[in-house]
Protein backbone atom coordinates (compact mmCIF):
# COMPACT_ATOMS: atom_id res chain seq x y z
CA UNK A 1 0.00 0.00 0.00
CA UNK A 2 1.18 3.34 -0.76
CA UNK A 3 2.16 6.01 1.85
CA UNK A 4 -1.07 8.37 3.46
CA UNK A 5 -1.20 12.04 2.24
CA UNK A 6 -1.75 14.41 5.55
CA UNK A 7 -2.95 16.91 3.15
CA UNK A 8 -5.64 15.10 1.75
CA UNK A 9 -6.79 13.59 5.17
CA UNK A 10 -6.09 16.99 7.21
CA UNK A 11 -9.16 18.37 4.40
CA UNK A 12 -11.66 17.01 7.39
CA UNK A 13 -9.93 17.34 10.32
CA UNK A 14 -13.15 18.91 11.70
CA UNK A 15 -15.26 15.67 11.26
CA UNK A 16 -12.79 13.06 12.14
CA UNK A 17 -11.72 15.29 15.27
CA UNK A 18 -14.78 15.71 17.17
CA UNK A 19 -15.38 11.74 18.41
CA UNK A 20 -11.22 11.71 19.41
CA UNK A 21 -12.14 14.66 21.70
CA UNK A 22 -15.33 12.54 22.96
CA UNK A 23 -13.54 9.81 23.48
CA UNK A 24 -10.58 11.70 25.64
CA UNK A 25 -13.60 13.21 27.31
CA UNK A 26 -14.99 9.84 28.40
CA UNK A 27 -11.81 8.78 30.10
CA UNK A 28 -11.58 7.37 33.71
CA UNK A 29 -8.95 8.15 36.25
CA UNK A 30 -5.35 6.94 35.06
CA UNK A 31 -2.64 5.48 37.06
CA UNK A 32 0.74 6.69 36.54
CA UNK A 33 2.82 6.34 33.24
CA UNK A 34 2.77 7.60 29.69
CA UNK A 35 -0.02 7.76 27.70
CA UNK A 36 0.03 6.23 23.61
CA UNK A 37 -1.41 8.10 20.71
CA UNK A 38 -1.21 4.25 18.74
CA UNK A 39 -1.49 5.16 15.06
CA UNK A 40 -1.42 8.66 15.62
CA UNK A 41 -1.34 9.85 12.11
CA UNK A 42 -0.99 13.39 11.10
CA UNK A 43 -0.66 13.78 14.62
CA UNK A 44 -4.45 15.84 14.44
CA UNK A 45 -5.61 14.50 18.47
CA UNK A 46 -2.18 15.01 19.90
CA UNK A 47 -2.88 18.61 20.89
CA UNK A 48 -5.83 17.21 23.20
CA UNK A 49 -3.75 14.27 24.53
CA UNK A 50 -1.42 16.52 25.72
CA UNK A 51 -3.43 18.07 27.94
CA UNK A 52 -3.47 15.06 29.94
CA UNK A 53 -0.48 16.00 31.27
CA UNK A 54 1.69 13.11 30.53
CA UNK A 55 4.21 11.96 28.65
CA UNK A 56 2.89 11.62 25.39
CA UNK A 57 4.28 8.90 22.32
CA UNK A 58 2.66 8.93 19.12
CA UNK A 59 3.13 5.72 16.97
CA UNK A 60 1.87 5.21 13.79
CA UNK A 61 3.63 2.90 10.40
CA UNK A 62 3.54 5.73 8.03
CA UNK A 63 6.82 8.21 7.99
CA UNK A 64 4.95 10.53 6.32
CA UNK A 65 2.25 11.73 8.96
CA UNK A 66 5.06 10.72 11.58
CA UNK A 67 6.24 13.73 9.76
CA UNK A 68 3.03 15.97 9.77
CA UNK A 69 2.55 14.76 13.65
CA UNK A 70 6.06 16.25 14.85
CA UNK A 71 5.48 19.25 13.41
CA UNK A 72 2.01 19.94 15.76
CA UNK A 73 5.01 19.86 18.99
CA UNK A 74 2.79 17.84 21.07
CA UNK A 75 4.59 14.27 21.39
CA UNK A 76 7.93 14.14 23.44
CA UNK A 77 8.50 10.97 21.57
CA UNK A 78 7.38 9.57 17.47
CA UNK A 79 7.75 5.71 16.63
CA UNK A 80 7.71 4.23 13.22
CA UNK A 81 6.35 1.44 13.87
CA UNK A 82 3.83 -1.90 13.04
CA UNK A 83 1.12 -0.76 15.18
CA UNK A 84 -0.14 -4.68 15.06
CA UNK A 85 3.27 -5.69 16.91
CA UNK A 86 4.38 -2.68 18.72
CA UNK A 87 5.86 -3.01 21.69
CA UNK A 88 6.33 -0.31 24.22
CA UNK A 89 9.74 0.19 26.18
CA UNK A 90 7.44 1.17 29.47
CA UNK A 91 4.02 0.22 31.05
CA UNK A 92 1.73 3.33 29.50
CA UNK A 93 -0.98 4.57 31.55
CA UNK A 94 -3.30 4.93 28.43
CA UNK A 95 -3.34 3.09 25.03
CA UNK A 96 -5.47 5.60 22.63
CA UNK A 97 -6.29 4.63 19.52
CA UNK A 98 -8.40 6.94 17.06
CA UNK A 99 -9.81 5.29 14.05
CA UNK A 100 -6.68 3.33 13.21
CA UNK A 101 -7.44 -0.80 14.58
CA UNK A 102 -10.16 -1.36 11.93
CA UNK A 103 -7.24 -1.18 9.95
CA UNK A 104 -5.96 -4.39 11.40
CA UNK A 105 -6.97 -8.00 11.58
CA UNK A 106 -7.23 -10.23 14.09
CA UNK A 107 -8.89 -8.13 16.83
CA UNK A 108 -9.31 -11.28 19.08
CA UNK A 109 -5.92 -11.48 19.48
CA UNK A 110 -4.75 -7.59 19.03
CA UNK A 111 -7.05 -6.05 21.89
CA UNK A 112 -6.02 -8.93 24.94
CA UNK A 113 -2.41 -8.18 23.99
CA UNK A 114 -2.73 -4.29 23.89
CA UNK A 115 -4.43 -4.37 27.11
CA UNK A 116 -1.89 -6.92 28.27
CA UNK A 117 0.90 -3.99 27.49
CA UNK A 118 -0.61 -1.82 29.94
CA UNK A 119 0.47 -0.71 33.51
CA UNK A 120 -1.67 -2.33 36.63
CA UNK A 121 -5.05 -0.33 36.17
CA UNK A 122 -4.47 0.66 32.86
CA UNK A 123 -6.51 2.26 30.09
CA UNK A 124 -7.17 1.23 26.40
CA UNK A 125 -9.45 3.26 24.69
CA UNK A 126 -10.52 2.98 21.37
CA UNK A 127 -12.90 4.32 18.25
CA UNK A 128 -13.05 3.14 15.00
CA UNK A 129 -15.41 3.80 12.06
CA UNK A 130 -18.76 1.60 12.20
CA UNK A 131 -19.81 2.40 8.45
CA UNK A 132 -18.73 -0.17 6.31
CA UNK A 133 -22.11 -1.50 5.26
CA UNK A 134 -23.26 2.66 4.37
CA UNK A 135 -23.99 3.66 0.54
CA UNK A 136 -20.69 5.93 0.92
CA UNK A 137 -18.31 3.01 1.38
CA UNK A 138 -20.24 0.06 0.20
CA UNK A 139 -20.61 1.59 -3.32
CA UNK A 140 -16.44 1.80 -3.72
CA UNK A 141 -16.45 -2.16 -3.56
CA UNK A 142 -19.99 -2.42 -5.73
CA UNK A 143 -17.96 -0.47 -8.13
CA UNK A 144 -15.00 -2.13 -7.96
CA UNK A 145 -16.20 -5.94 -9.15
CA UNK A 146 -18.80 -4.43 -11.78
CA UNK A 147 -15.30 -2.54 -13.53
CA UNK A 148 -12.56 -4.40 -12.85
CA UNK A 149 -14.35 -7.94 -11.82
CA UNK A 150 -11.26 -10.44 -10.13
CA UNK A 151 -8.74 -7.32 -9.27
CA UNK A 152 -9.61 -5.66 -5.99
CA UNK A 153 -9.88 -7.87 -2.91
CA UNK A 154 -11.89 -6.73 0.06
CA UNK A 155 -9.64 -8.22 2.25
CA UNK A 156 -7.40 -5.26 3.00
CA UNK A 157 -10.96 -3.08 3.91
CA UNK A 158 -11.46 -1.49 7.20
CA UNK A 159 -13.02 -4.43 9.44
CA UNK A 160 -14.25 -4.37 13.12
CA UNK A 161 -16.22 -6.86 15.43
CA UNK A 162 -19.85 -6.28 16.50
CA UNK A 163 -20.34 -4.94 19.84
CA UNK A 164 -21.63 -7.63 21.06
CA UNK A 165 -18.07 -9.86 19.92
CA UNK A 166 -16.46 -6.94 21.86
CA UNK A 167 -17.89 -7.27 24.79
CA UNK A 168 -17.63 -10.67 24.90
CA UNK A 169 -14.12 -10.52 24.40
CA UNK A 170 -13.01 -7.64 26.64
CA UNK A 171 -15.55 -7.91 29.79
CA UNK A 172 -12.83 -10.87 31.11
CA UNK A 173 -10.36 -8.49 31.45
CA UNK A 174 -11.64 -5.41 33.33
CA UNK A 175 -14.49 -2.91 33.55
CA UNK A 176 -15.73 -1.88 29.71
CA UNK A 177 -18.03 1.27 28.39
CA UNK A 178 -18.91 0.70 25.13
CA UNK A 179 -21.17 2.88 23.19
CA UNK A 180 -21.77 4.02 19.40
CA UNK A 181 -22.60 7.31 18.12
CA UNK A 182 -23.97 8.93 15.08
CA UNK A 183 -22.47 11.97 13.85
CA UNK A 184 -24.08 13.88 11.70
CA UNK A 185 -21.77 15.99 9.71
CA UNK A 186 -21.79 18.68 7.68
CA UNK A 187 -18.90 18.07 4.60
CA UNK A 188 -18.40 21.59 2.87
CA UNK A 189 -19.20 22.21 -0.72
CA UNK A 190 -16.68 23.66 -3.19
CA UNK A 191 -12.91 22.08 -4.30
CA UNK A 192 -13.06 19.07 -6.64
CA UNK A 193 -16.42 17.03 -6.92
CA UNK A 194 -18.48 15.74 -4.33
CA UNK A 195 -18.05 16.04 -0.78
CA UNK A 196 -18.48 12.37 0.23
CA UNK A 197 -16.50 11.16 -2.52
CA UNK A 198 -13.56 13.58 -1.09
CA UNK A 199 -13.85 12.01 2.41
CA UNK A 200 -14.00 8.49 1.71
CA UNK A 201 -11.16 8.44 -1.06
CA UNK A 202 -8.82 9.57 1.45
CA UNK A 203 -9.33 7.11 3.98
CA UNK A 204 -11.86 3.90 3.59
CA UNK A 205 -11.33 3.77 -0.31
CA UNK A 206 -7.76 3.83 -0.27
CA UNK A 207 -7.12 0.29 -0.30
CA UNK A 208 -9.46 -0.18 -3.01
CA UNK A 209 -7.84 2.56 -5.19
CA UNK A 210 -4.45 1.39 -4.23
CA UNK A 211 -4.81 -1.78 -6.51
CA UNK A 212 -6.01 -0.15 -9.65
CA UNK A 213 -4.01 1.41 -12.18
CA UNK A 214 -3.52 5.81 -12.26
CA UNK A 215 -6.47 5.03 -15.64
CA UNK A 216 -8.73 2.87 -13.60
CA UNK A 217 -8.62 4.73 -10.97
CA UNK A 218 -9.97 7.75 -12.61
CA UNK A 219 -12.65 5.79 -14.41
CA UNK A 220 -13.66 4.62 -10.76
CA UNK A 221 -14.22 7.77 -9.23
CA UNK A 222 -15.74 9.44 -12.37
CA UNK A 223 -18.10 6.45 -11.34
CA UNK A 224 -18.35 7.05 -7.86
CA UNK A 225 -19.03 11.17 -8.58
CA UNK A 226 -21.89 9.92 -10.93
CA UNK A 227 -23.60 7.49 -8.49
CA UNK A 228 -22.54 9.22 -5.31
CA UNK A 229 -25.41 12.31 -5.42
CA UNK A 230 -28.66 9.61 -5.48
CA UNK A 231 -27.23 8.80 -1.98
CA UNK A 232 -26.23 11.77 -0.79
CA UNK A 233 -27.46 14.72 -2.24
CA UNK A 234 -26.05 18.37 -1.90
CA UNK A 235 -27.45 21.64 -0.65
CA UNK A 236 -27.44 25.30 -2.86
CA UNK A 237 -24.51 25.41 -1.37
CA UNK A 238 -23.11 21.93 -2.57
CA UNK A 239 -22.56 21.15 1.19
CA UNK A 240 -23.44 17.49 2.44
CA UNK A 241 -25.53 16.63 5.52
CA UNK A 242 -23.77 12.82 6.09
CA UNK A 243 -24.38 9.90 8.58
CA UNK A 244 -21.45 8.73 10.29
CA UNK A 245 -20.84 5.37 12.90
CA UNK A 246 -18.72 5.31 15.07
CA UNK A 247 -18.06 2.53 17.72
CA UNK A 248 -16.37 3.28 20.79
CA UNK A 249 -15.03 1.45 23.77
CA UNK A 250 -12.78 1.81 26.84
CA UNK A 251 -11.46 -0.91 29.39
CA UNK A 252 -10.03 -0.13 32.46
CA UNK A 253 -7.82 -2.98 33.21
CA UNK A 254 -8.18 -4.89 36.41
CA UNK A 255 -5.14 -4.53 38.52
CA UNK A 256 -2.40 -7.12 38.07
Amino acid sequence: MSDWDPELYSRFAGPRLRPALDLIRALPALPAGDVVDLGCGNGAVGPALRQLGRRLIGVDNSASMLGAAQDTGAYDRLELADIATWQPEDKPALIFSNAALHWLGDHDGLLPRLAGLLAPGGVLAVQVPNQNDAPSHQLWYDLATGMFPGRVSQDASPGILTPEAYHTLLTPLGALDLWQTRYFQVLPGGGDGHPVRRFTQSTFAKPVLDQLTPTEESEIISAYEDRIEAEYSKDAKGAVLFPFRRLFFILKCSVK
